[in-house]
């Protein structure tokens, strides 16, 4: 391997743009699976690639697009599971039909090729600029800014909402910024891992720490850790057989929930409770 490649400032963007994008996916992915909302990502990378889409199609920046989409997507999942008394992932799923009927649309609006369209579908970590780094570090600080500073509010939105509700904490606040943070996360790492690809980084690597421990704030950490691992050997094998880096890095953090769900202590746990159940009921 020539390690000369990491002077170049291509691959020491992508270096940093793993980084960032690794942690706050996968921080944002441990309230997707506490709250059992595994679908949430799937909306969200949907509506901001029919975002960006529809940037493309107008002719102005795909990712003010999948701004605007993701955040509008947020914005209506939390109204209308409240207002509608319909379960969030019913909700979710109305505006993930809502935002793929979309995304086809302005692709099939788009004139000529559509390989501009497959960029954003696929992305590409090693074509990642200076000013996306900056926006990946913004949105990864302030991911990680407001769950220290609101920590105890939102385990107690997500663990018992109607509780927390009762008393004083405001629930619905906090269920809309998770809500939030994610649209910015998946819009700030749309370039990087790809539209149709960046719920898996949000969502492995946290159900992967989901496997290794019950603590909340170790969860946090184990997902953060996967998620930079799984980004930093994805780019790696992108680089030396020149293949798609999103799917790669996707590919990377499915193994290592794989792995964890191996040696998960939960998994040993339930087995040898099961055992006992069957022992009982024999007897």
């Amino acid at each position: 391997m020539d390690y000369s490649i990491f002077g170049y400032q291509f691959m020491q963007n992508a270096i940093l743009s793993a980084f960032l994008g690794g942690i706050a996916c996968s921080t944002i992915g441990v309230f997707v699976v506490l709250m059992h909302m595994p679908f949430i990502g799937v909306c969200m990378s949907h509506a901001a690639f029919a975002g960006a889409l529809l940037g493309l199609w107008l002719g102005f920046d795909p990712t003010i697009g999948a701004f605007l989409f993701s955040l509008g997507a947020a914005a209506v999942v939390g109204p209308l599971a409240d207002r509608g008394e319909l379960n969030p992932e019913t909700s979710v799923g109305v505006i993930f039909s809502l935002m793929l009927g979309l995304a086809f649309l302005f692709m099939g609006l788009m004139p000529g090729a559509k390989s501009g369209a497959l960029e954003l579908l696929w992305g590409s970590i090693l074509t990642n600029t200076q000013s996306d780094i900056i926006i990946l570090g913004i949105v990864a600080a302030l991911v990680i800014i407001i769950i220290l500073l609101f920590y105890k509010e939102m385990q107690a939105t997500i663990f018992q909402r109607d509780m927390a509700r009762a008393v004083g904490v405001p629930a619905t606040l906090m269920l809309y910024s998770i809500l939030f943070m994610t649209g910015a996360t998946i819009t700030a790492s749309f370039s990087s891992i790809g539209g149709l690809l960046i719920f898996s980084l949000i969502l492995n690597p946290a159900a992967a720490a989901y496997q290794l421990t019950y603590n909340m704030k170790r969860m946090f950490l184990f997902s953060a850790a996967f998620g930079v691992i799984s980004c930093w050997i994805g780019l790696l094998f992108s680089y030396l057989f020149n293949i798609p880096s999103g799917a790669t890095i996707v590919v990377t953090s499915s193994l290592i929930f794989l792995i964890a769900v191996a040696f998960s202590p939960k998994r040993k746990v339930k087995q040898w409770r099961q055992r006992a159940i069957t022992e009982e009921t024999n007897e």
